[in-house]
């Protein structure tokens, strides 16, 4: 990772409440905080992004995180900010990183109230179960898989309203990274917490994207107004990132097309391209993730 991309990690956008290897928890306004994952330092405790929004009655957590630790440790720092364990926990889609860890939540101590309620939609819970499940089942993978058979769905044809008391969360349903999203958006914050609908300075991953879509819903972040978004990958964000990302899915759109115009198969046009200077430097989890974004356009494109 070059010098450019560590700044990316190194600078928070807002006041620092707890630093750990794997990332930073910042407050980002008033009763919201985000958990900015490092995925490149090694420790790949959380991973993705996620937060927390407190309001008078209640607080919900975002994401489940790649381990159980990573969901422990925010519901811990939870109760020390807010002084409540999260009440409910929202996952907005069914990758491992962002839903595995969801066992985490169970508070360890008995004086706690409950185990918070797990919101996502009922497409996420059923990919979760058939594609997170390792080859040999363990207790620890039992018990995601009994909290995500109990999830609250979330419906996908319009959106859902949590009232914290003081405060209005939208969950928002959405598709395009996967089949089923969830945009998490505080209007009287003006915040949004993107999942992976929206990568900052990292190559997105279109593993399951479908790119059309995806760029839909890149339109639809931007016309919520937000002046503070959380990624699902990199740092917290302004309205200038947001319009950088989208040129980034633009630019892939283009390659891609005029790939598969020349016919040259999705591979080798891939493995030939990068991201030109002009749109800054984007750190790549991996030189595949070129490949995934041709592959998806190209199933759009036929062949």
């Amino acid at each position: 990772m070059s010098a450019a991309a560590r700044r990316l990690w190194a600078a928070p956008r807002g006041r620092v409440v707890a630093r750990e290897p794997f990332g930073t928890l910042e407050q980002v306004t008033d009763g919201v905080w985000a958990l900015v994952s490092n995925p490149f330092g090694g420790d790949r405790t959380t991973l993705a992004n996620g937060g927390l929004i407190a309001g008078r009655t209640g607080v919900l957590a975002i994401e489940g995180f790649n381990t159980p630790a990573g969901a422990a440790w925010l519901g811990e720092h939870s109760k020390r900010l807010t002084g409540r364990w999260p009440t409910r926990v929202v996952v907005t889609h069914y990758h491992a990183d962002h839903a595995n860890g969801v066992a985490g939540y169970r508070p360890s101590a008995p004086a706690e109230p409950r185990v918070p309620y797990l919101v996502m939609t009922e497409t996420t819970s059923q990919l979760a179960i058939t594609r997170n499940r390792p080859q040999t089942a363990t207790p620890e993978s039992n018990e995601r898989e009994t909290i995500w058979r109990a999830a609250v769905p979330m419906p996908t044809e319009h959106e859902l309203v949590i009232d914290l008391g003081d405060l209005h969360v939208r969950l928002l349903p959405q598709a395009g990274h996967t089949a089923s999203d969830i945009v998490v958006h505080i209007p009287d914050r003006r915040v949004v917490f993107g999942g992976d609908l929206f990568w900052n300075g990292i190559l997105p991953n279109y593993v399951d994207a479908d790119p059309p879509a995806l760029r839909r819903a890149a339109e639809s972040l931007t016309a919520l107004g937000a002046t503070r978004l959380v990624p699902g990958h990199g740092a917290v964000a302004g309205a200038a990132e947001l319009a950088r990302y989208t040129q980034v899915l633009d630019e892939l759109e283009r390659a891609a097309r005029a790939a598969h115009a020349a016919g040259t198969d999705a591979t080798t046009a891939a493995n030939a391209y990068a991201l030109p200077p002009s749109l800054g430097e984007w750190t790549l989890f991996n030189r595949a993730f070129y490949t995934r974004a041709f592959t998806a356009w190209y199933r759009v494109l036929g062949g």
